[in-house]
């Protein structure tokens, strides 16, 4: 299913929509993890409060996180929402190349009210050029590409984590993705700040790189209805 403009603005009005059995908060909180927090004991975490995590699952087109399979039995185990996400190498191949590797290795979607579409993150070159090497018009041609084939195979279009910066840089600011993709954004501050172009508003908010869970910590802008609603495609 297409995320449409009135998809994600229908987000936007179910995160105020709440059964008070089931909303102990707005703004649910999160994390994302990956192999570098080792063991992860998801059932304290849902006691902290965490309602949701997005695990990392691959790199590239080579990288299979070793914590992956682990971290996601866990997660559902425990109870949690859970998500993939895909770190990407935009210099070592298409886009449609890392989906399809990101699909093969636990980054697929299902409408079960518990998996989170899957995230492209896309931000900083932790080893090279900043945007990769490539121009803002091929950035955005890669992200389309990688954006396309993931809604091709699953029916919904992944989740795009960056920070702003980054987006301003290496894509020129495109507003491309606005009315498809809802937003990760990374923000380490007080809040979200600037959003890139065409988003009004973020779907998730990384607000911190470490605290008192494991993996950097995240906050969905809504309620928790809302997030089951993302879920559920």
């Amino acid at each position: 299913m297409k995320l449409s403009t009135a998809a994600l603005l229908s987000f936007a009005a179910g995160f105020a929509i709440a059964s008070p059995l089931l909303e102990k908060r707005a703004n649910p909180k999160g994390i994302d993890i990956s192999h570098f927090q080792g063991t992860v004991n998801f059932n304290t975490v849902k006691a902290n409060g965490i309602s949701f995590v997005y695990i990392k699952a691959t790199e590239g087109t080579t990288f299979t996180d070793p914590d992956f399979s682990s971290h996601y039995s866990g997660a559902t185990n425990a109870g949690l929402i859970r998500g993939a996400y895909h770190f990407a190498h935009p210099d070592a191949s298409s886009g449609a190349t890392q989906a399809k590797f990101f699909l093969a290795h636990g980054g697929g979607w299902s409408s079960d009210g518990i998996t989170l579409p899957g995230a492209l993150d896309i931000e900083y070159n932790p080893s090279g050029a900043e945007c990769y090497g490539l121009s803002a018009s091929a950035m955005v041609s890669w992200i389309k590409d990688f954006s396309d084939t993931y809604h091709s195979s699953t029916g919904v279009y992944p989740v795009i984590y960056t920070t702003t910066g980054w987006w301003t840089t290496c894509t020129g600011n495109s507003a491309a993705f606005a009315s498809t993709n809802p937003l990760w954004i990374a923000r380490y501050a007080s809040s979200v700040g600037t959003l890139p172009a065409g988003w009004s508003f973020q779907t998730f908010w990384q607000y911190a790189d470490s605290g008192p869970n494991p993996g950097d910590q995240d906050e969905f802008n809504g309620s928790m209805q809302g997030l089951k609603n993302l879920a559920l495609g």
